[in-house]
């Protein structure tokens, strides 16, 4: 643990744990539950280190309660709601930049490929994918198996949206005014579908397109910006357990993803 040093400060922990699940009721006694702290802390230090569950140091609760605890709260979607509730927190502070946002895709091996009931039909399911549209602070992301063509990816990353308002209520918002995204978007369907739900797409032309082109120079400067994301995917390399799936279910995997999310926004969060 010394090696990343503290895993979750005490203003981070008063973040996270009243979006934690309240312990359930035991009235026929049992064995004590492992308290919410330590585990998340063990699942940050695999997520972290990018280690083993065995490798797991003692200092934490076993490696099955902390994956059991990563699994269960996934499908429950806690990880999910905590990333939301932080976002939420700073769209109310109007840190949020709404005016564009940036597209761009990134490739996970999957050493031990997927399970059968994850494989698609005709696939093999050798990869993982994760998928976000990022600005400054991480919004959404899809997951898929096999991955399809980025373009195909843009319409179900953008339903994922939904940054909410944590203290007022009120109508989440759901959508971006510009798309920016290298060539891979060079599409005009996908340019005529976004301008139906008035987004704007900014991509560059590729360079054996037939088509007369379509693009404005002028808000081509705007993809001078997208080292961004770039950036973004930078800080999620640092949570190694998210640079190659050892996992075969896709759910653990996506827990990482969300908690390694929320652990990036929550940063700001704090400022």
């Amino acid at each position: 643990m010394a090696r990343f040093g503290r895993l979750l400060t005490e203003a981070q922990w008063e973040e996270i744990q009243p979006l934690l699940p309240r312990r359930p009721p035991r009235p026929r006694g049992g064995r004590p539950r492992a308290d919410d702290r330590p585990v998340l802390e063990g699942i940050l230090w695999i997520l972290r280190s990018g280690a083993r569950w065995q490798d797991l140091p003692e200092e934490f609760p076993s490696p099955s309660t902390c994956w059991r605890r990563l699994r269960d709260w996934e499908e429950q979607g806690v990880w999910l709601k905590i990333w939301r509730a932080f976002l939420a927190e700073l769209n109310e502070r109007q840190q949020l930049q709404w005016s564009e946002a940036f597209l761009d895709g990134s490739f996970a091996p999957a050493k031990k490929g997927a399970r059968e009931s994850a494989k698609p039909s005709g696939a093999r399911g050798r990869s993982g994918w994760w998928w976000s549209t990022a600005r400054v602070f991480l919004w959404e992301t899809t997951f898929t198996l096999p991955p399809p063509s980025e373009v195909k990816l843009v319409e179900a990353t953008l339903a994922t949206i939904r940054v909410g308002r944590r203290h007022q209520a009120g109508r989440p918002r759901q959508k971006p005014l510009r798309l920016i995204g290298d060539r891979g978007y060079d599409s005009d369907p996908l340019r005529q579908q976004l301008a139906q739900r008035d987004i704007e797409l900014i991509a560059p032309h590729r360079k054996k397109r037939r088509k007369p082109p379509t693009q404005d120079g002028r808000a081509l400067r705007r993809y001078k910006r997208r080292w961004t994301v770039e950036r973004t995917f930078a800080w999620l390399g640092n949570f190694r357990r998210l640079v190659v799936r050892y996992d075969r279910s896709l759910t653990i995997y996506q827990a990482f993803f969300h908690i390694a999310c929320f652990m990036i926004v929550l940063r700001r969060v704090l400022k």
